[in-house]
């Protein structure tokens, strides 16, 4: 197995190492459908992780979890690895994304990276957008990288669920109320519906962008009895990070310190050889690239 570049490494590279790795992700990032059904066959856990915005430090943490032990882990990022990176990251959305997809080229059947508005960029315009200008900066004005590089995180699922009935995607979820519905909410995903899943607010939070359709805990509810899933874990949303909503099943997570005002720099563990029922179930850590204390999930 091909080392993974640790984000310094990738800051350091010159415009032709770039494009040799960028050659390499290509050839062994998967590219994934819509909606993704994991397999957990000999994992133990999932960890998942929020929205990091470039912050590499944080997600070097997540993967120390993810590793920890040599217990064998499925790690699942909610979206949202580029823009807004933290002044001590440097070109930090270049960085990460390059760093985790090289994870996932490693281990494709335990890392899969959902994509969130900020990775479909191209399909639906997201501000602010800094990665074109990171990879401006660090390889010149080359445009193909930049697409080459969208081209592989537009490669990762927009959704996903575990076999325990944990869902997890960036913002929302489809608006379905059969089962019927559910089985071709994926189905030539237009862009209203990949916006209800990428972007849509839920109720409780104080944002409003304007894109898809909030929605409440009846949808959820809903959704749930279409699907069977029991709970939803998602990003975007800072303002009610590690939040436990609706009887405990859904819950928000960021794991960058660009949020950490909001509710720390979290992650969320969960078992895979157990029914999963709500989020009594999980374990959130707040991980030490924190910078202040937070009060525990309880």
């Amino acid at each position: 197995m091909e080392a993974v570049p640790e984000p310094e490494e990738v800051l350091a590279l010159d415009a032709a190492g770039a494009d040799e790795l960028l050659t390499r992700l290509e050839q062994r990032v998967p590219t994934h459908p819509p909606f993704v059904r994991v397999a957990a066959a000999g994992l133990r856990e999932a960890v998942f992780f929020g929205d990091s915005h470039g912050d590499w430090h944080s997600v070097r943490e997540v993967e120390h979890r993810w590793s920890a032990g040599g217990v064998p882990r499925l790690l699942v990022g909610l979206g949202d690895y580029v823009d807004r990176s933290p002044p001590d990251c440097g070109a930090g959305s270049v960085a990460n994304a390059l760093h985790l997809l090289a994870l996932a080229a490693a281990h494709p059947d335990r890392v899969f990276l959902l994509q969130g508005n900020h990775e479909a960029s191209r399909r639906i315009p997201s501000m602010p957008h800094d990665l074109p200008d990171e990879v401006r900066t660090l390889w010149g004005a080359d445009p193909t990288r930049y697409g080459r590089l969208m081209g592989l995180l537009e490669r990762g699922p927009y959704a996903m669920a575990t076999p325990n009935g944990v869902f997890g995607a960036h913002a929302g979820f489809p608006l379905v109320g059969s089962a019927d519905e559910w089985a071709h909410a994926f189905d030539d995903l237009t862009e209203p519906g990949a916006m209800q899943i990428l972007w849509a607010e839920c109720d409780a939070s104080r944002n409003r962008r304007g894109a898809g359709v909030p929605w409440n805990g009846r949808d959820l509810e809903r959704f749930f009895r279409a699907t069977s899933f029991r709970i939803f874990l998602r990003g975007h949303d800072p303002d009610i990070t590690g939040e436990p909503l609706y009887d405990g099943r859904c819950l928000t997570l960021q794991t960058t310190r660009v949020y950490q005002r909001f509710g720390g720099v979290i992650i969320a563990r969960l078992p895979l050889g157990l029914k999963v029922e709500s989020l009594r179930d999980a374990v959130i850590e707040h991980l030490p690239s924190e910078g202040q204390t937070y009060p525990e999930f309880g």
